[in-house]
């Protein structure tokens, strides 16, 4: 089975690339989505304790507890230490899963792929990618954003360029959605036709 990463910079189109995945019939494990529900249910006590005035009405408000870590690398590696490891055993069961059905390929879905070292369990990398300007116009047209936080998160996150260097498929997003869903099905058809070589 082969494992590809997903993964690319705020704004870049990564969840609609995802999707784009899921619609060629390729199972996706969304590390984002994991997360949400980890808020609502498992992390909560945990958090709690750490940061009680990000738990509201029994979940966790992101909101919240965006305000306390963005900017605290201390409070960012506490959260951290809680999170990763939950979302990393959720991971392992959707391989589990996909493998016992006998799935060809799969796509793992983890927006900090780099920066938490991920990208040594996959066989592969997808990097989605666009001009800096689109991203920037795309993520500050999101509700309840602005530069400071824009900037922010783009502080956590290594450099496009650094990861376009590092990936195996390119997924570029400017020209459309189209052309997006042309690229993505082109690296379907190479993995799941052989015509690609494992590189790790």
């Amino acid at each position: 089975m082969i494992v590809l990463a997903l993964t690319g910079s705020i704004g870049m189109g990564k969840s609609t690339t995802a999707a784009m995945f899921r619609d060629l019939g390729v199972p996706v494990h969304d590390a984002d989505a994991t997360v949400h529900a980890l808020y609502a249910g498992k992390a909560v006590p945990t958090i709690a304790e750490l940061f009680p005035e990000a738990v509201k009405d029994g979940v966790v408000d992101r909101a919240a507890l965006g305000a306390v870590v963005l900017r605290d690398a201390e409070a960012m590696k506490r959260l951290e230490a809680v999170i990763h490891p939950m979302v990393w055993a959720e991971e392992q069961a959707f391989l589990s899963s996909a493998r016992k059905r006998g799935d060809a390929m799969v796509v793992l879905d983890i927006p900090l792929l780099f920066e938490t070292g991920g990208e040594k369990r996959v066989d592969g990398i997808v990097v989605v990618t666009c001009e800096p300007d689109e991203q920037r116009r795309r993520v500050l047209a999101r509700p309840g954003m602005s530069e400071q936080k824009f900037e922010a998160i783009l502080a956590r996150q290594i450099p496009d360029s650094l990861k376009r260097q590092k990936a195996d498929f390119l997924v570029v997003t400017d020209g459309g959605l189209d052309e997006a869903r042309r690229q993505v099905a082109d690296i379907v058809e190479r993995v799941r036709s052989g015509n690609w070589q494992k590189p790790r």
